[in-house]
């Protein structure tokens, strides 16, 4: 851990625009706001260029293979609940490789939290389609265009009744402090899935493209109707819905297992 306080002290490796880069610093802007110590934050990652973003924060990080940060965050979670567990990750990395991962945690609800750059391509690796790439997006790969139709992380979410479900993006970072500072407070697992723009490889879903379709929820929307959460989460076109799509109310994981009562597992071992 370093002890720059959180401010990031080394040049980064992502492109100029970058929508990553309004993503940390909205992190580390909420991370100061609710002034979590450092020193009992863990941030998890597999690999991508979302998975860089711990390198740029002040706090513990456990960065592993790719496809793989919600095992590690659940390890971490079960051993000692006193911490709060962040996973950064990318469409890539947590909607394909860590798919099945992800499908698990959530159906146990585990009380992590786990924050999602969505740029609907695989960045690190030079734009391949992702998971959540739209029908008929050409890559170098994909030459005949994406012929899947795109994986909803929020839907899949939903109908395992997860305790915190939101959508928000790099372009509106006001409200992403908002999903991002709500996510860390809920109990159980939170998915919050972030457009973003990829400037580099991703030449359709801009910043212009995104700033021209995402809505905020209204005030009047109830996010504890679980059938009007898993339309919202299925909504996609000219409007995209973004706010909290859903609260869950079940009980996390590690409050809930006979294993994990009274002090954490980690005291056990000092």
């Amino acid at each position: 851990m370093s002890d720059d306080k959180g401010k990031r002290a080394y040049e980064t490796a992502w492109c100029p625009g970058c929508g990553n880069f309004r993503i940390v610093e909205a992190l580390d802007n909420v991370l100061d706001d609710l002034k979590i110590d450092r020193r009992k934050l863990v941030l998890v990652s597999g690999i991508g260029q979302a998975a860089k973003l711990p390198h740029y924060l002040s706090g513990n990080v456990f960065n592993g293979l790719h496809g793989r940060a919600l095992p590690a965050a659940t390890g971490i979670k079960m051993a000692n609940r006193d911490l709060t567990v962040i996973i950064t990750s990318g469409d890539g990395d947590m909607y394909g490789e860590g798919g099945n991962h992800l499908m698990h945690g959530m159906r146990r609800n585990i009380g992590v939290k786990a924050f999602v750059h969505n740029n609907q391509v695989y960045g690190l690796t030079k734009g391949q389609a992702s998971p959540t790439s739209e029908m008929g997006f050409m890559t170098k790969v994909q030459v005949d265009g994406v012929l899947s139709k795109p994986f909803s992380p929020l839907a899949l979410a939903v109908t395992l009744d997860v305790s915190f479900v939101a959508r928000s993006s790099a372009v509106i970072p006001d409200h992403l402090e908002l999903m991002i500072k709500a996510a860390i407070q809920s109990p159980g697992f939170a998915l919050l899935d972030i457009l973003q723009p990829c400037v580099s490889f991703n030449k359709i879903n801009t910043y212009a493209w995104y700033k021209e379709r995402v809505k905020e929820l209204p005030d009047s929307y109830d996010s504890a109707d679980r059938d009007i959460a898993l339309k919202t989460a299925l909504q996609w076109g000219d409007e995209i819905p973004v706010g909290v799509i859903y609260r869950g109310g079940r009980a996390a994981f590690e409050d809930v297992h006979p294993a994990l009562k009274g002090e954490p597992l980690v005291n056990a071992f000092r």
